[in-house]
């Protein structure tokens, strides 16, 4: 449960006319991790040389390619397609030599005279902006070229200006810019550039069109217009072949990307003249299944032998090894880091924790129905992206779920209280109507939260002693560092225990059952904890004295700041009730006091206040909910023995959605 999968390093060599049946036995079992092989050239591997792909992979790879280009134009990918019927591969590699030359074909024409509309719709639409300047202008477009002693200035300008040599000039003010035409003589040109650019001159090119500055635009226009029509119908008849030919696609990209994973797979060994070796990983319990396979496809002419060398844990592969319940907390996992493969996994205590914290955080009922119609709306969406979208509905459903539960349990409905009181502890504030006397349990939800904080961070330094034990190499540093972890703990109970000796909280708060105590023997309790802060203060120096000046960090700080859990969870009700204070007590109820046109209006401002004010409540709601309860496991939990960096697991093969052999 908090172990990866057991993993067995397996080693296969075989002579290289065997290489075809072992690389397809292994790629349908798809439980094989491959090795790389890159010690290529070094001392001792003389001879040995990484292996080439088979003959048939350029081409494959070239069909991968000219399919995935098509896809691309498809705007589709295998991810997107969720409805394909399976078929068996042999079908699909004969429309793969049947169909998709045919397809290219079509979809590259199309292409390409798309392409070509585009590039002249955007010229076209380049020289109408280039000539709407010059219609202001009442000259033909023929006089601004053609002058062997005359040079032609048009541009845009900050302000009119005089010009101090002969020239002749027209200017027009206009609200997207000035504009300014200056006709002179060449001899004049530098003068005159000087001058212009002196007042902020931006030029632009003079017009290649001749006659009018109307009909040239009018030309461009129905240019224009013709060009977006034949793009329009390309853009049509490629969406008809997408519909028509998306789901084949599909299913060819899969059975190809298949093939070249297998024809390319040689690149992965170690190979002689004669031989190949396979290095890699595989489930612990799948050997004797695997080597079976292997020597039924072969005829028993394949070696296969259990390396039995002790690896480092960084070299070693790592696969969950989780109930169903708590495969969606891997996403969450898998974001932070994959635990080593002798490191203790936690996601079990994610998967139970997450949504129970988002629960206690957020837990109102209307929310939580809010959260689980998201939910239902998102799921086809979330499952089209495959296992990583499942997991993420999953783990929606499931906060919506804790969220409604712990709704019931506050006695909670979009802020306001239900029929019932509250079962566990009240969050209600004297905001509103009928409100006047509610008064929260505060201590009371301080209480548990730090409470959770003084277990996660004991659960967390226990689980740092069973990794350093596992993890580190025998002797004095193991032993220090498995020391240390109990030291903190000895500090943090040290610390509790000298809290509860001077003070009963039972005073302060009403729990259904009473809690732990020591103030009837604050002397005995006062020694007990002050020799557990002392041995702990003793066991983390051993490691390293100067860790002795993180303690207000690594225990106060830690175990407090899980009282966010409590802030946050009342601010969301304080909004809650704000927002239904301004909008009915403050809007609505006076309004249907006296119902008349202003009336209307103010149930509606009402109601907008309402919508809008509950609608950024929930987004908060989900913000804070996730957010708080994964930086709590992230930082305050983690922290405290978790180091990740495993290897992630990939064992050689893809999952077929659309194919079968």
């Amino acid at each position: 449960m908090f172990q990866p999968r057991p993993m067995t390093h397996l080693l296969i060599a075989a002579s290289k006319e065997q290489m075809a049946s072992v690389v397809t036995e292994l790629y349908r079992h798809q439980i094989f991790h491959i090795t790389d092989f890159v010690d290529q050239g070094k001392e001792g591997y003389e001879g040995v040389k990484i292996g080439v792909p088979f003959e048939n992979a350029g081409e494959l790879s070239n069909n991968l390619l000219k399919i995935r280009s098509i896809e691309s134009v498809f705007q589709t990918a295998p991810s997107t397609q969720s409805t394909v019927q399976m078929r068996p591969a042999e079908t699909i590699r004969a429309a793969i030599d049947s169909e998709l030359p045919k397809i290219e074909e079509e979809v590259s024409s199309l292409t390409v005279k798309r392409s070509n509309a585009e590039t002249r719709i955007r010229e076209c639409e380049q020289r109408i902006n280039e000539l709407k300047p010059f219609a202001l202008v009442p000259l033909e477009l023929d006089l601004y070229r053609g002058y062997g002693s005359l040079t032609v200035f048009a541009g845009y300008i900050e302000h009119d200006l005089d010009i101090s040599v002969p020239h002749e000039k027209t200017y027009v003010a206009g609200k997207d810019g000035n504009f300014i035409v200056v006709f002179a003589e060449s001899k004049n040109a530098a003068d005159i550039e000087r001058q212009l650019a002196d007042a902020g001159f931006q030029s632009v090119s003079l017009p290649v069109e001749s006659g009018t500055v109307q009909a040239a635009v009018e030309k461009y226009t129905v240019e224009l217009g013709k060009e977006t029509q034949i793009r329009e119908d390309c853009t049509a008849k490629i969406v008809e072949l997408k519909a028509k030919y998306a789901d084949l696609l599909a299913a060819c990209d899969e059975v190809l990307s298949c093939d070249v994973e297998r024809a390319e797979a040689p690149l992965r060994f170690a190979t002689t003249d004669e031989a190949f070796v396979i290095d890699g990983w595989i489930p612990a319990d799948t050997v004797d299944k695997i080597t079976a396979a292997l020597n039924q496809a072969t005829g028993e002419r394949v070696y296969v032998t259990v390396d039995p060398s002790d690896y480092e844990a960084t070299a070693v592969p790592v696969e969950y090894n989780n109930p169903s319940f708590a495969k969606p907390a891997e996403l969450f996992m898998d974001l932070y880091s994959r635990p080593k493969y002798k490191e203790l996994d936690p996601t079990i205590i994610l998967a139970i924790m997450f949504p129970l914290l988002f629960g206690f955080i957020v837990g109102d009922l209307g929310y939580g129905l809010l959260y689980l119609a998201l939910a239902l709306v998102l799921r086809k969406t979330l499952l089209k992206m495959g296992e990583t979208g499942y997991k993420a509905f999953i783990i929606i459903l499931g906060a919506a779920i804790s969220t409604s539960v712990f709704g019931l349990l506050y006695s909670e409905f979009f802020g306001m209280s239900l029929p019932w009181h509250s079962i566990i502890f009240s969050r209600h504030l004297p905001i509103g109507a009928g409100m006047e006397h509610a008064m929260p349990q505060v201590i009371e939800l301080l209480i548990v939260s730090a409470l959770l904080g003084v277990i996660y961070i004991s659960v967390g330094r226990f689980f740092g002693m069973i990794n350093h034990y596992r993890m580190d190499h025998p002797g004095s540093h193991r032993t220090k560092a498995v020391l240390a972890q109990l030291g903190w703990n000895f500090i943090l109970w040290g610390i509790l225990v000298l809290i509860l000796s001077v003070a009963d909280l039972n005073e302060y708060c009403q729990f259904p059952f009473a809690l732990p105590t020591f103030v009837a023997y604050p002397t005995i309790a006062g020694i007990i904890g002050a020799i557990l802060i002392v041995v702990g203060c003793v066991f983390v120096a051993i490691e390293n004295p100067l860790d002795l000046m993180e303690i207000p960090t690594n225990t106060l700080s830690h175990m407090l700041s899980f009282c966010r859990l409590a802030a946050v969870g009342l601010s969301s009700v304080a909004i809650a009730m704000v927002v239904n204070f301004m909008a009915v007590d403050l809007f609505i109820s006076p309004a249907m006091a006296n119902l008349d046109v202003v009336g209307v209006l103010l149930i509606i401002v009402g109601v907008i206040i309402l919508i809008l004010g509950h609608a950024l409540n929930v987004a908060l709601g989900i913000l804070g909910g996730a957010l708080h309860p994964i930086r709590l496991h992230y930082v305050e939990f983690f922290t405290k023995f978790y180091q990740g960096g495993g290897i992630i697991y990939k064992p050689f093969g893809l999952k077929r959605k659309f194919s079968e052999e």
